[in-house]
């Protein structure tokens, strides 16, 4: 999210009150910001999300939550986002944002419910504005980390500094938040300690991505909403002021039913990482990185981060089909490009080009494809130390081809399926009918809530990652 210039030019303050969608006519500045997000999210987190099922389920949850906030009058416009992220957040003048992602990991109403008064609560003590700013300041490292070629890499350092200090910035905040959002949930009749339940999720969650890597961590809740023992100790204390663990409805088997058929991970339209490799049915291309590293595929690019540093990224470019793919890699947008090591290539059977060039303590590699009447280009970064470029970029670009008709077709979207656990059934059996994920024990627990030594029951309903 990035806030308009004009903003900081302006210098008007938050105000005292929330402001909702209505008062945009009334020239509130904090809902014309929030007016001029909300295109800037949706590009962000792959636009909307549609599906009238789940709208109903999410709007039921905000609609309970509003009759008993400190401003029942206020509208909510709420947006799924069409993202594999987990995150929620909310802007000035009523805008509240979920991403599918976050949805996929709840488990019950009462978690979402957690989530969502949670980012109501900023609304109401009027923190948005302060943590976008910091979050604009944040926007070009961000930038310049995915971006590799061209630009400082000592951005990296910069970003990790950012996130470090808009957690430090933002811990009070967070704090008053769960407090205001608890109360809600409690207030509304949901189990109070979903909150601290939820948190203990993301931590899972967290720890999981960790080792799979399948999302980009700085598009996550917990990039700036920092999660300590600590914060899951207070919000249970908040809880208890409600009763003991029991009370409140989590209205889990209205949730379920809506998250049923969710896509689960990468859009068709975004092509899909299935372990290390990435591979595209619309484009009809498919590439490989090598063990170690973590894909992260998003609209505008796929980025790989890998041991010592090194970095991935593969995107497309339009190039006039009689241009010769040397000529575009020495026109410029690569730079400190050594001119003596442009080559000619044939990768798999396309005509490519490959190139090597330095700048800023970094080295890079080129490679340039020419497939199906597209030109797609494969960079890899690594430190100027590093002795191990080379053989990384020729495996990542060796490994470049076009996919057949079958495999084409074989590509299916992943969903969510809610399955009601038969006679016999275990985690292991239940966790192995699940496809197109790794480590699917692992996953199976955190999408389910689970402990490693908890166990289901006939009659359970749990959620499983399919095809079908």
């Amino acid at each position: 999210m990035f806030t308009p210039p004009e903003v900081q030019e302006s210098g008007f303050q938050p105000s005292d009150r929330p402001i909702t969608v209505d008062n945009v006519a009334a020239n509130s500045k904090l809902a014309e910001l929030a007016k001029a997000q909300h295109p800037r999210i949706l590009a962000t987190y792959g636009g909307e999300y549609s599906d009238p099922k789940l709208e109903r389920m999410v709007a039921k949850v905000v609609g309970s939550l509003t009759v008993v906030s400190a401003n029942p009058t206020q509208t909510y416009r709420i947006t799924i986002l069409n993202s594999p992220n987990v995150n929620a957040f909310a802007l000035p003048g009523g805008y509240l944002y979920v991403t599918r992602g976050l949805l996929a990991l709840a488990n019950d109403s009462a978690e979402l419910a957690a989530v969502i008064a949670h980012e109501m609560g900023h609304v109401t003590a009027n923190h948005g504005l302060q943590r976008q700013q910091l979050e604009a300041e944040e926007g070009l490292a961000t930038k310049v980390v995915s971006d590799v070629l061209g630009d400082s890499p000592t951005a990296k350092a910069a970003l990790i500094r950012g996130k470090l200090r808009l957690a430090q910035f933002s811990r009070n905040q967070e704090l008053e938040a769960d407090a205001i959002g608890i109360k809600s949930i409690g207030e509304a009749g949901y189990d109070p300690y979903a909150a601290g339940r939820f948190l203990q999720s993301m931590s899972a969650y967290t720890d999981f991505r960790s080792i799979s890597g399948a999302t980009d961590a700085s598009l996550d809740f917990l990039a700036t909403h920092p999660n300590t023992p600590q914060r899951i100790d207070l919000a249970q204390r908040h809880a208890r002021q409600f009763g003991a663990p029991g009370v409140g409805t989590r209205d889990r088997d209205s949730f379920l039913a809506g998250i049923d058929g969710l896509l689960y991970g990468d859009t068709p339209e975004e092509g899909y990482v299935r372990g290390q490799t990435f591979l595209h049915p619309g484009l009809g291309v498919s590439f490989t990185v090598p063990d170690g590293f973590i894909i992260d595929n998003t609209a505008a690019a796929v980025t790989a981060t890998g041991p010592g540093d090194m970095a991935i990224r593969f995107d497309g470019v339009s190039i006039d089909k009689d241009r010769a793919l040397t000529d575009y890699i020495r026109s410029g947008w690569v730079a400190g490009l050594d001119e003596t090591s442009v080559r000619q290539e044939t990768i798999n059977g396309n005509e490519a080009a490959t190139a090597h060039a330095g700048a800023d303590g970094w080295q890079f590699d080129i490679a340039v494809i020419r497939a199906g009447g597209q030109v797609y280009r494969l960079l890899t970064a690594a430190p100027s130390a590093s002795t191990t470029l080379d053989p990384v970029a020729r495996s990542v670009s060796g490994s470049f081809r076009i996919l057949s008709a079958a495999e084409k077709a074989a590509l299916k979207p992943l969903h969510i399926r809610v399955v009601t656990v038969q006679a016999g059934q275990t985690m292991g059996s239940l966790s192995a009918q699940m496809v197109g994920v790794d480590r699917k024990l692992d996953l199976f627990r955190v999408l389910n809530a689970m402990s490693p030594g908890a166990s289901v029951s006939a009659g359970d309903k749990v959620k499983i990652v399919t095809d079908k």
